[in-house]
């Protein structure tokens, strides 16, 4: 007989602020639904003030965000951290919940802060997502603002950030340029596989970082062909059935 592990997949979204993660889980949430699969979602974010979807497991039920920025002097971005620390502690109650819940959720989609840094060098990231993968399938989705990465510079800076979490977390990750309604993804994912293209970039813009940007591009083409790349838009809700194939066929 198969086993509950086997048949569910926790969809991690990862990205810096601004990126569309929460917006791009209501839509995977809502797609999800109109197929009969209705999502379990966590919201890890303790302080996202609005989410425009139903969290069946909020850290902000868990931990006041701006009582721990009080209690221990901290800024918003120090305050977001420990509070995410804080939560891992008890991770493994929401653990013990999942694997009930899964009965009935093919899919856990899991919305983070915008402190990517909470996945490439923070404890609670590396613990959290070592929980869940002993259990479950789990995959990362690391989302980019596909209109903030038209300069190659911006480009290959974001991909840096992805190597980083890939390189920590080391679980499959799927590549989401998001936005795709603002401005076409397709053009930078032929600058990733063909060099000479982001090159001609480069000599175009001409500033002081192209040649560190053009050698790190050459550094990462092992890691492009490793790659799930998929274009969506979160706001239109495009690109979502690609997204969902990107895991099934992992």
């Amino acid at each position: 007989m198969e086993s509950i592990e086997s048949r569910s997949a926790v969809c991690i979204f990862v990205g810096m602020a601004g990126s569309g993660k929460t917006t791009l889980v209501e839509r995977v949430s809502s797609h999800l639904r109109s197929g009969g699969q209705a999502p379990y979602v966590l919201n890890l974010d303790p302080a996202a003030q609005n989410t425009p979807y139903e969290a069946n497991i909020d850290i902000r039920d868990t931990v006041n965000y701006k009582a721990v920025m009080k209690e221990y002097g901290l800024g918003p971005n120090g305050a977001i951290l420990t509070s995410s620390n804080l939560f891992t502690t008890r991770f493994d109650k929401v653990i013990d919940i999942l694997k009930e819940r899964t009965i009935d959720h093919r899919y856990v989609l899991i919305d983070t802060p915008g402190q990517i840094e909470m996945f490439t060098w923070s404890a609670s990231g590396m613990m959290m997502t070592e929980m869940l993968s002993n259990t479950f399938a789990t995959y990362i989705f690391y989302v980019l603002d596909t209109s903030h990465c038209q300069r190659p510079q911006a480009l290959v800076s974001n991909l840096l950030q992805a190597v980083s979490v890939l390189y920590r977390i080391q679980l499959p990750l799927v590549l989401i340029f998001n936005k795709i309604d603002i401005v076409p993804y397709e053009p930078l994912v032929k600058q990733l596989f063909d060099a000479s293209l982001l090159h001609n970039e480069l000599d175009r813009v001409g500033d002081y970082s192209s040649a560190l940007t053009s050698s790190l591009n050459t550094i990462l083409q092992e890691f492009y062909q490793q790659l799930n790349i998929v274009g969506v838009s979160a706001a239109l809700g495009t690109g979502l059935d690609d997204l969902m194939y990107s895991i099934e066929n992992q």
